[in-house]
């Protein structure tokens, strides 16, 4: 996503520098990456076939536009198959997507240069070859959907479920506090959601983790979240009108604050998991040592 220029001699700069934090967020699965870059470029070569369609007769023109139509749901089905597998790869525990877009991407695209190749007069059988080399084309350059679930085995799939949903729901909220930071068209703004948004995510793992967790976690997965997403929303549109200094003073407070509880929250369920795993241990041990 384009954002403006900031620096130290920008307008909106702070007088005070704050210590330098890494932009990389490691819970974020929102980050570029080379794959969805790719994946763009399908939007892209989806056009190649218009300029043949609109030229020739109307078969072709039908057979290009079809052609034009799959291409473009192949790419889009293919962007969100990215998204939906860096998900899957930030979480510890993560159920595979219930449908397989990468794949289903990959049958469209070899569809679509089947029916772009029967726009010319060449054998039946070229269409058919050129379909599936672009499907094994594109499985190769983007690769399958995630076929299993991820670090499920002995955890119960009800916890594992309500936990799933839990977090998808916390992530919505962090979605649209993103969104509405936005409007405030401030780059330093943005990025403090994000270094919050970090921090949440770090709590959702640690509740994935344990499921058993989740009950102590649930207000700060929804009450404290769905508090952010409203201050934030009416933060951003207050700010986008008056750039009022105090306003933003007390927003960057509340984040402040939201961040250290849930930092807390996060080490409090770790050192709670500690000491379970600890009286686990020690009744194993004597369980042990009575048998011996």
């Amino acid at each position: 996503m384009a954002q403006r220029f900031g620096g130290k001699f920008s307008p909106n700069s702070q007088t005070t520098t704050q210590p330098a934090k890494s932009s990389t967020n490691p819970f974020d699965h929102r980050q570029p990456t080379r794959a969805g870059t790719k994946s763009t470029l399908l939007f892209v070569a989806a056009l190649l076939f218009v300029p043949s369609a609109f030229g020739g007769t109307p078969r072709e023109l039908l057979l290009g536009l079809g052609a034009t139509g799959l291409m473009l749901l192949s790419a889009w089905l293919t962007r969100e198959g990215l998204t939906a597998e860096a998900a899957y790869e930030s979480r510890t525990v993560a159920r595979r997507p219930a449908f397989p877009r990468k794949i289903v991407g990959a049958i469209l695209t070899g569809t679509a240069l089947a029916s772009g190749t029967l726009m010319s007069d060449g054998p039946a059988v070229y269409a058919i070859l050129f379909g599936i080399v672009g499907s094994a084309l594109h499985l190769g350059s983007f690769g399958m959907d995630p076929l299993k679930d991820k670090g499920a085995e002995g955890i119960d799939s009800f916890q594992t479920d309500r936990v799933a949903r839990a977090v998808d729901e916390a992530e919505k909220l962090l979605s649209a506090m993103r969104d509405a930071i936005l409007r405030a068209r401030d780059r330093q703004l943005e990025a403090r959601v994000d270094r919050f948004s970090s921090t949440a995510r770090a709590l959702f793992r640690t509740v994935e983790q344990d499921p058993r967790d989740l009950t102590a976690a649930r207000k700060y997965l929804s009450v404290y979240l769905m508090g952010a997403r409203d201050a934030t929303v009416k933060f951003a549109d207050l700010y986008a009108q008056t750039r009022d200094p105090k306003a933003r003073s007390d927003y960057e407070t509340l984040l402040d604050d939201l961040e250290t509880t849930f930092a807390d929250r996060s080490r409090s369920l770790l050192a709670d998991n500690k000491t379970d795993m600890n009286v686990e241990i020690e009744v194993l041990r004597e369980r042990l040592q009575r048998e011996t």
